[in-house]
């Protein structure tokens, strides 16, 4: 048996290599008009980033090795230029005196996909190039070397964003043209914001939304040109707007040909002639989803097509089930994932569905490293899963596989809760973030939870923000109400059952629990699916490109390429000390961070390594605080970021003569304003909202609030301590003595209290959660600076003394808090 192979890449050289694994006699021909067969062409960006070192590395097998390891006969720089189906033959063309027929038995088209080229004034320019091949690679990189300073890539795909991030890894001024108004157009829009934010932080322009309808060439530079008029100058233009099938000898060959050119095939990868194969970017396959068709230039399938190929021309009959789009890309410290087909896809389709949106830890978010997810879910109404989309910085890949191995399957959506994975700390939760994703469809599909969503938000109806308080003022949903979730039961008084309500939290869950009570207590209401995080992805702020770091030269390997968001003017001296504070929750990285920039003098600076997610309570900390931040490298476990103080050392501030505080931690910090202070007073001895009172309290002093607490009746048990000394009270002070908590570790919980085993379970959570405890909330609230003031008339209620108490700044009566909070920017009451 004779087969010639037409493409020598991908699909080609995969079917070559497995035909000769069955078939040891068969005569194989591979042609391939390039100088190169079996290359990797999905790393041409990186070797252009410097990200891949060695140019070699990028060749898979070379021609000469491939033949004698294969038993193949390659012909390279050589392109069949007719095919006679009925002659069983082809016609090649080595060079122009070189052309030759060649007969065949089994013939497989295996020619590719070619990038887009628009036809547009000026494209014809040499520096207007495309990343296709290991030629336009090494095209590239001359004209860097030579000088090339300034890039625009046109289109926002996979390679045109692979390419901008690597053209910025060379010390290019890169902007990023998109005619859509997103980037990476395979995923839903607002599911792309958190890219469009990564490329705008590390310093690449972005131009959505914009047309280029010219490129001006100049003697020595070029100026892209988009509606409006606007001028983009460049040195180098990428164009990477899509690409199209390479079926023009299919065509005139007439083979049939789908709607957009690609070559039709069945599940055996036969074109409409039985003895004429098809693989790779130029065919048209089942869309396994929907039942049409469709066709994905992916490598992955078409590796997968090349081994069906050859299995069917040697007679082991094998099948295709189609194509679901399963992809992944690398941006910045972010991946962005994909399988099945999208939201927009699925309302051009008119086809029903539900959506669901979270954002789940990547691992367990008590241990170092662990960062958000954002995932969305796509499903019918019977559960069929039509696509997940996930973002984030670490375990997208094994989340969108376990995803896309269950809908191969044919598994629904609620089956994913049912899924068991393998579970350790450093990888996920005991319930990854695949078995939430089928927790909420199965709650939704079987009624426990109706969901509302951001992009379809009625007008009428009122959000219900169940966050802490702290959490709802650094940003919250437009018009929305703050009543944390601890107290919602106690309030629904001020509900009206005869209005909808929508609950919402921070990604989800506590949401779904105030849906969950409000329910069952006769109200109409829905929870906002992903809450505030997804409700940030539909409205984020604008695109504005960060300060660029310059390099000098690329990098020699991805480790020697960390990504800087921020640089100080002048070079910093070496950090005189390391704050670890990865496994810690909030306010546990804040409160540490404050503590020991505390500790150090002026001009000196901290080296952080912190969880990824704390990224923007550090911006928000360092601009209440006035210090500097030095730099800030994300890795993808972790940030690392150098905070330098600034300001000079504060006058020292005397202590009250009761309180054996460090008088200094009572000081305004460093670059805060003077006049920003708070006030909080404490009636509950509630363990639940003595937490909420303490982390509010740190919170605002870590930012640098001068912050008071007033303890008064039950709140004065968080300040009792564990064993007083013996007092002499009246009978009546005495009872008082016996039924109070005796301190912060005898709290119990509002709610769900249980004869204490509800507190016992609660604090278990906690400790598993890394979160801080009461105690030492109290503990960090004085390293703070937290003013801590015992109100002398409760006191003398409760028959408390002094004596009884831990250390406090001072015993007042309602006057000292009314000053307190006479000049106090924020007053709460709890």
């Amino acid at each position: 048996m004779k087969v010639i192979i037409v493409g020598g890449v991908a699909a080609g050289a995969g079917t070559a290599a497995r035909l000769r694994r069955l078939d040891e006699k068969a005569e194989i021909i591979l042609i391939e008009r390039g100088e190169f067969i079996s290359y990797a062409n999905c790393g041409l960006p990186y070797h252009l980033g410097g990200v891949i070192p060695e140019r070699e590395s990028l060749l898979v097998s070379t021609k000469d090795k491939f033949a004698a390891r294969f038993n193949v006969t390659v012909r390279t720089e050589s392109e069949v230029i007719a095919i006679d189906p009925k002659g069983h033959k082809v016609t090649i063309r080595h060079n122009v005196n070189d052309q030759y027929d060649e007969s065949y038995d089994k013939l497989v088209i295996a020619t590719g996909s070619s990038p887009i080229m628009a036809p547009i004034p000026g494209i014809d320019d040499p520096r207007v190039m495309r990343l296709w091949s290991i030629p336009d690679m090494d095209a590239i990189d001359l004209h860097i070397k030579a000088g090339a300073k300034r890039a625009v890539v046109v289109g926002a795909g996979f390679i045109g964003l692979e390419t901008a991030e690597n053209l910025l890894e060379r010390d290019m001024d890169v902007t990023v043209v998109e005619l859509l108004d997103q980037v990476l157009p395979t995923i839903d829009k607002e599911m792309s914001t958190p890219l469009a934010q990564e490329l705008s932080r590390h310093g690449i322009t972005l131009k959505l939304g914009k047309k280029v309808n010219a490129i001006d060439k100049q003697s020595d530079s070029l100026a892209v040109v988009l509606d409006g008029d606007e001028k983009l100058p460049a040195d180098l233009v990428i164009m990477s707007i899509g690409v199209k099938p390479n079926s023009e000898l299919a065509k005139a060959a007439g083979l049939e040909l789908g709607p957009r050119g690609h070559i039709v095939v069945n599940d055996q990868l036969q074109t409409s002639d039985p003895d004429i194969y098809a693989a790779g970017d130029a065919v048209e396959v089942m869309d396994p989803i929907t039942g049409g068709k469709t066709a994905v230039p992916l490598a992955g399938p078409a590796n997968k097509q090349a081994r069906i190929v050859a299995d069917n021309i040697v007679g082991r009959p094998s099948r295709y089930l189609g194509s679901y789009g399963a992809s992944i890309l690398k941006l910045g410290s972010l991946a962005a994932a994909s399988i099945g087909i999208t939201e927009r896809r699925l309302k051009q389709l008119k086809l029903d569905y539900q959506k669901i949106y979270l954002h789940p830890s990547s691992s367990a978010s008590y241990y170092p490293g662990g960062s958000p997810l954002s995932m969305k879910l796509l499903f019918a109404p019977d559960g069929k899963i039509f696509g997940a989309q996930i973002v984030g910085n670490n375990g997208v890949d094994k989340r969108i596989d376990v995803i896309a191995t269950a809908m191969m399957n044919g598994m629904t959506a609620p089956e994913l809760a049912a899924i068991e994975l393998s579970y350790a700390p450093p990888f996920n939760s005991a319930k990854d973030p695949v078995n939430f994703a089928g927790m909420i469809a199965e709650n939704v599909l079987n009624g426990d939870s109706q969901l509302a969503h951001v992009d379809d938000l009625p007008a009428d109806t009122t959000i219900i923000d169940v966050r802490e308080s702290a959490e709802h003022e650094l940003g919250a949903i437009p018009n929305s109400i703050n009543i944390p979730l601890a107290s919602l039961r106690e309030r629904l008084g001020e509900l009206d059952k005869n209005k909808p309500y929508i609950t919402s939290c921070q990604s989800g869950l506590r949401g779904y629990l105030a849906e969950r009570i409000m329910r069952q207590n006769g109200f109409t209401v829905r929870n906002l699916s992903g809450a505030y995080l997804t409700w940030k992805h539909f409205n984020p702020e604008p695109f504005m490109p960060a300060e660029r770091k310059t390099k000098t030269a690329p990098p020699a390997s991805p480790q020697a390429a960390p990504t800087a968001t921020a640089t100080a003017p002048a070079p910093a001296a070496e950090p005189v000390a390391v704050l670890d504070v990865r496994a810690l929750a909030c306010p546990g990285p804040v409160v540490k961070l404050k503590t020991k920039m505390n500790e150090i003098n002026p001009g000196d600076s901290v080296s952080l390594l912190a969880p990824l997610s704390f990224t923007p309570d550090l911006q928000s900390w360092l601009k209440s605080t006035g210090n500097e931040l030095v730099s800030l490298n994300e890795t993808p476990q972790h940030l690392e970021a150098v905070v330098r103080k600034a300001g000079a050392t504060p006058p020292a501030t005397t202590a009250p003569a009761c309180s054996t505080a460090a008088p200094a931690s009572n000081a305004v910090p460093l670059g805060a304003s003077a006049g920003h202070s708070a006030a909080i007073v404490l009636f509950s001895n509630d363990l639940d909202k003595a937490m909420a009172a303490l982390i509010i309290a740190c919170g605002m002093a870590a930012a640098g609030a001068k912050t008071g607490i007033f303890f008064t009746f039950w709140g004065l048990s968080v300040l009792r301590k564990e064993q007083p000394p013996a007092v002499k009270k009246s009978f009546m002070s005495q009872m008082f003595g016996w039924m109070l908590p005796k301190g912060a570790n005898k709290l119990t919980l509002s709610k769900m209290n249980m004869g204490g085993m509800g507190t016992v379970m609660m604090k278990q959570v906690m400790a598993q959660q890394n979160v801080t405890t009461l105690p030492e909330l109290i503990k960090q609230a004085r390293e703070l600076g937290v003013k801590f003031i015992a109100c002398e008339m409760a006191m003398g209620v409760m028959g408390i003394t002094r004596d009884e108490l831990i250390d406090i700044d001072e015993v007042a009566g309602v006057a000292s808090f009314v000053d307190m909070a006479k000049n106090s920017n924020n007053t709460l009451f709890i």
